[in-house]
């Protein structure tokens, strides 16, 4: 499929003027208060982005109105389908307000990557990416050709938040538009990176699904033995560099835990698999470890047919022969070498060039369980590590309300970490009230109580 280059004009009232020799495919809400388009990241990749106005936002110049990327799981996971209606968006899979927006606190932009993900696509399957940095690499791409003629976004701080998988673009992409940046080629303000539930190191996350499942009953002495010989299996493939077999033995591993536990969910250790509320709601199925594009057909409404119903007709430049999450599947296998790498040493790096680092977690999520977040930042080479590791935690509550604590808070430099209680993988939807203020919190939004 071709495209057509010219310079494009996006949007109204003056929130997003986008001019730039990219792609001729853009559009927007008439109030200006939403706009969405193509970016055409590399020859005959297309990266898709969605931009939301906060109907609080606040021009003050002492105190800039802050600007959110979110960037989802999997890898294949759609920002613009799970992350906006099924999380943090304006709007539910229903249509309906969110009470819990995070545009309550910020602008947010929502972005389908790697490309091939959500509404992004390729004309060729050479072109999906293999890596974390080549993803980054890409978003960079994005972020020049949005920011760099838009002098509004410019002066908006922007905050990586990522989910899942999508920690690990979160950290790679701090880094390169570090780089960008010091190289005159990006004109942004980078906030800070904060990690939900993140992917970071593989190996850590592996090591805990055994021992965190048998201390909660879920599993006995049987399925522990058998859990922790995979998991050790898969240390040693990733100390010997064998990437795709640790993949290989990951999958393994996650149907041992699922054998012995008759079917926990991954999301939520306290359920059983597909009763996650967050699932229910938007249909997604179990392959959503993987891809969170596949969806099941069942009676009601679900993330597909929104996404593909109406959701398309809204956005009016989808090319016809897209259907949204088409490639998600071939997204991930892609990155089957990638999969299983860390990337603490780019956490340490954005520490070490004074980034913000924000980490929460989700109590009784396995997929990425704290335990398994806690392991890996002992790994950190950051100078403060002793220090942060050794200082008191704040219990954070709902409002005004301390009858019930939902989370604990602890920071130290440039540095900072949430527990929020309750919650699994989604901690948005699953403590939406604690996690706003900690959203309001991280981005120092104005709008903050």
């Amino acid at each position: 499929m071709g495209t057509t280059k010219c310079l494009i004009f996006l949007s109204v009232l003056g929130f997003v003027s986008l001019v730039s020799s990219i792609e001729n495919r853009s559009n927007g809400t008439p109030n200006g208060s939403e706009a969405w388009g193509y970016i055409e990241v590399r020859s005959r990749a297309h990266m898709f982005w969605w931009l939301y106005k906060s109907p609080n936002r606040v021009e003050d110049a002492s105190k800039p109105w802050p600007t959110i990327l979110w960037l989802q799981g999997g890898p294949g996971g759609s920002g613009v389908g799970f992350g906006n209606f099924g999380e943090i968006g304006p709007l539910d899979v229903n249509l309906k307000p969110r009470n819990s927006t995070w545009l309550e606190m910020a602008d947010i932009m929502f972005v389908d990557s790697p490309v091939g993900t959500g509404f992004s696509y390729v004309e060729d399957d050479k072109l999906f990416v293999k890596t974390d940095v080549d993803a980054a690499t890409d978003l960079t791409t994005l972020l020049k050709a949005i920011y760099n003629v838009n002098v509004t976004l410019q002066k908006s701080p922007l905050y990586i938040f990522a989910e899942s998988y999508g920690g690990k673009f979160a950290v790679t992409l701090g880094l390169s538009v570090l780089q960008a940046i010091k190289e005159g080629q990006l004109k942004l303000q980078l906030g800070g990176v904060a990690l939900g539930d993140s992917w970071i190191s593989p190996e850590d996350f592996v090591l805990s699904w055994g021992p965190l499942l048998k201390d909660v009953s879920r599993i006995d002495e049987v399925g522990l033995n058998k859990s922790n010989s995979l998991a050790l299996k898969i240390e040693q493939q990733l100390a010997d560099g064998e990437y795709e077999a640790a993949t290989n033995s990951w999958s393994d591993l996650e149907g041992v835990i699922l054998l012995y536990s008759n079917n926990v969910d991954f999301y939520n250790f306290m359920l059983d698999e597909g009763n996650s509320p967050v699932i229910a709601k938007t249909k997604a199925s179990r392959h959503l470890r993987k891809s969170y594009a596949k969806i099941l057909e069942t009676n009601g409404p679900d993330l597909g047919s929104l996404m593909n119903g109406p959701i398309r007709e809204k956005l009016k430049i989808i090319p016809a022969n897209v259907t949204w999450g088409g490639q998600s599947d071939y997204v991930f296998s892609a990155m089957v070498g990638d999969f299983m790498k860390p990337r603490i040493a780019e956490v340490d790096e954005l520490l070490l060039k004074g980034v913000n680092v924000t980490i929460y977690n989700g109590q009784v999520d396995l997929i990425c369980a704290t335990k398994g977040t806690e392991a890996w930042i002992t790994k950190l080479k950051w100078d403060g590590l002793s220090t942060y590791l050794n200082l008191g935690r704040t219990p954070l509550y709902c409002g005004k309300d301390e009858s019930t604590t939902k989370g604990f808070f602890r920071s130290y430099k440039n540095f900072a970490f949430y527990w929020i209680l309750g919650a699994g993988h989604f901690v948005p939807v699953e403590q939406p009230c604690v996690s706003l203020e900690m959203v309001g919190s991280i981005v120092n939004s104005p709008n903050k109580h």
